[in-house]
């Protein structure tokens, strides 16, 4: 399968940190998240898993910034209704402690092109994964001509049974990600619209949100 003309990325997160996102103008990364709730400014629902959370800020480095960590980065995936989306669905892996099911998590879609177009202006540095950037071992790249080494039949897969592994490329920036790049909000259910769209304020970026049940399990 060839690269898509407009990648998309996105980024799940519990509903109830929404709010903070805007108020901040930025998604940050779990080492900035860490640090900000250390001081209390940061709260609201993990949904991530702690072990694989440590392991990605104090073990796995990218080849293409060796000095960066996998959790100095905003992780995106390249397609909706992840494999996390499936744990968090099924809600009994061992390592999981968050038992709230979906219907909370929203999906923020942001452009790739967009996305580092803006890094590179900054600059900010970004990769890009083949696989899980959690596992013990992946490969990275940080030039959008290798694009194609993505497995992108195994990302757009619904059955991915035996594709789980490139279903989980990650696309990665550094530290943060500002508000203004999330181009739609995708959710479950009208009910979880209308909780979105009420934690966002009436003025300032307020990307459309949509009830997107072929994004969930």
């Amino acid at each position: 399968m060839t690269v898509p003309q407009q990648p998309k990325l996105y980024h799940i997160v519990h509903l109830d940190r929404l709010a903070s996102i805007v108020a901040d103008g930025h998604l940050w990364c779990d080492r900035e998240v860490a640090r900000r709730a250390s001081h209390g400014s940061e709260s609201g629902t993990t949904i991530g898993m702690s072990s694989i959370k440590q392991r990605r800020l104090n073990e796995l480095r990218l080849t293409s910034h060796p000095d960066l960590f996998v959790g100095d980065c905003v992780p995106f995936y390249f397609c909706p209704r992840s494999v996390m989306l499936y744990l968090i669905h099924c809600a009994n892996h061992p390592n999981l402690t968050y038992l709230g099911g979906q219907e909370p998590i929203l999906h923020l879609e942001a452009d790739l092109h967009a996305v580092v177009r803006w890094a590179e202006d900054q600059p900010i540095r970004w990769a890009f994964t083949l696989s899980n950037a959690g596992a013990s071992y992946f490969e990275d790249r940080c030039d959008l001509r290798q694009m194609g080494e993505i497995d992108w039949a195994a990302v757009g897969a619904r059955d991915w049974r035996s594709l789980k592994e490139g279903k989980q490329a990650e696309f990665l920036v550094e530290r943060a990600l500002p508000w203004h790049l999330i181009e739609r909000i995708g959710v479950q259910s009208v009910r979880m619209l209308h909780s979105a769209m009420n934690a966002m304020p009436s003025l300032g970026h307020r990307p459309p949100v949509e009830v997107r049940p072929d994004w969930y399990y």
